[in-house]
């Protein structure tokens, strides 16, 4: 199976992203999808020649994760992303669980922009557990590390240098703020109600 890379060109021209950073981030998520399918390919080969115990074998396997996730995490980054955003419905599903859990879509609002706000690189994330129906904000490290399993990523803020340090330098939280303006809830909402 091949995956393709999507066309986001719907999002340039979103006020707080120059297109020229855009570019560079949709190049750059361009990067792991080939990656991905070039990994799948050569471990496809591998285990058709019987060599799944090799050591080449064990660190594609190890690397796939990687790009797997960084591919995934970049496609719900820009999805739930519109230029000029979409407003949440106070009256949503997910804006009721918001308030419920948290105290107010405010105070939710303020612990997840202080999880993107944290020292290092990664990405911050909103998650819903549907086993137990709760909501998390969850820093992740490295695309492979850090994921809450079983629960499902609802919003998701890249914070790794390449999506803001072009505009903003080492502004994090102007970027944070301007990723706000972005939001488009709708798609949040809807993998909420999924």
């Amino acid at each position: 199976m091949l995956y393709t890379q999507q066309n986001l060109d719907r999002l340039l021209g979103t006020p707080g992203f120059s297109d020229t950073l855009l570019k560079n981030h949709f190049t750059l998520y361009g990067g792991y999808v080939t990656n991905v399918n070039k990994l799948v390919d050569e471990l496809a080969t591998l285990a058709k020649d019987g060599k799944q115990s090799t050591p080449q074998y064990a660190e594609m396997k190890r690397r796939f994760g990687w790009e797997w996730n960084g591919m995934k995490l970049h496609e719900l980054y820009f999805g739930n992303m519109a230029n000029g955003g979409k407003a949440l419905d106070p009256n949503s599903a997910l804006a009721t669980k918001l308030k419920d859990q948290f105290g107010s879509h405010e105070a939710w609002e303020k612990d997840f922009r202080a999880t993107g706000a944290m020292r290092g690189i990664g990405w911050s994330i909103l998650y819903h557990d549907s086993a137990n129906d709760s909501l998390f904000n969850t820093w992740v490290n490295e695309h492979d590390m850090g994921h809450l399993a079983g629960c499902t990523p609802l919003l998701v803020l890249d914070v790794f240098e390449h999506a803001y340090i072009t505009d903003y330098g080492i502004k994090r939280a102007d970027y944070i703020e301007a990723f706000f303006k972005a939001i488009d809830w709708e798609v949040v909402g809807t993998r909420f109600s999924k």
